[in-house]
């Protein structure tokens, strides 16, 4: 019996093989087909093991945030007070969060207003998800609180999102109010060219154009994302210096105790 059941996979496998191999040929020209986009590979100060975040890029980042992106997209996920992580002191947070004002309740439980805290979460540019489509042509601006994290590519796709926009190529059609984008998939894009050239005026003069807010406001939003990441990364690091210490320890405890036993 067992060698009937071996001859029988035995002549199976080869037809399994087969199959799988039409298979790969098969899903090849699909992927193909579907025009896979790569995007760039970027030098971000916050790649790699030991990466931080370039605080100054990202308090760039936040003013071309606050100036361009704010408009339609929300950041529902952080708090105001969340901004000390890229250096702004809590005297301009309490100031960037009053400027806004916050949905609140009377005492006696009526709707009102009142003007943000440090401690409150970044208010949303519309009431709702169908105000937000009805200001955009029918479409939702995505929340970008976790963006970076949410997109495949990430920090090189936002990059290569908002530096990809172009005239369409001869023969290629958009659609009614749609733009042009080398980076989105299908090359079609309901949201306009965010950013121009001098589009923002930067406190500490680098010159805004469209590339540098592009980098500044995607590391912004790479913190966003990651608020917690550089302690992470020192916790790692402490982590692995430990295991090495420790591992070396054991080792020297080793030869001690059996240092006779080998003799």
């Amino acid at each position: 019996m067992m060698r009937t059941a071996h001859l029988f996979q035995a002549r199976l496998f080869p037809f399994a093989a087969a199959a799988f191999a039409a298979a790969l040929t098969l899903a090849a020209p699909a992927r193909a087909e579907e025009g896979e986009i790569s995007y760039p590979k970027q030098n971000w100060s916050f790649n790699g093991p030991f990466g931080t975040f370039d605080r100054a890029s990202a308090q760039r980042g936040f003013q071309v945030y606050k100036d361009v992106c704010a408009t339609c997209h929300s950041l529902q996920q952080m708090a105001y007070r969340a901004l000390s992580g890229i250096g702004i002191e809590p005297s301009a947070i309490a100031a960037i969060a009053g400027s806004v004002s916050v949905p609140a309740l009377t005492d006696d439980g009526q709707p009102t207003e009142r003007p943000a805290l440090p401690s409150d979460r970044f208010r949303s540019p519309f009431p709702n998800d169908r105000a937000a489509r009805a200001a955009n042509n029918g479409a939702l601006p995505p929340d970008l609180s976790v963006i970076e994290k949410a997109r495949e590519g990430g920090a090189d796709y936002l990059f290569a999102l908002l530096t990809g926009f172009r005239d369409p190529p001869p023969g290629f059609k958009l659609g009614d109010g749609m733009n042009y984008n080398t980076a989105f998939a299908g090359h079609q894009i309901g949201m306009p060219p965010p950013l121009h050239d001098e589009g923002v005026t930067y406190a500490d003069g680098t010159k805004a154009t469209v590339e540098q807010q592009a980098r500044d406001v995607t590391t912004f939003l790479a913190f966003a994302a990651n608020p917690e990441m550089e302690s992470r990364k020192r916790i790692g690091v402490r982590v692995i210096l430990f295991l090495v210490v420790l591992t070396g320890l054991t080792y020297a405890v080793k030869r001690k105790v059996w240092a006779d036993v080998d003799h």
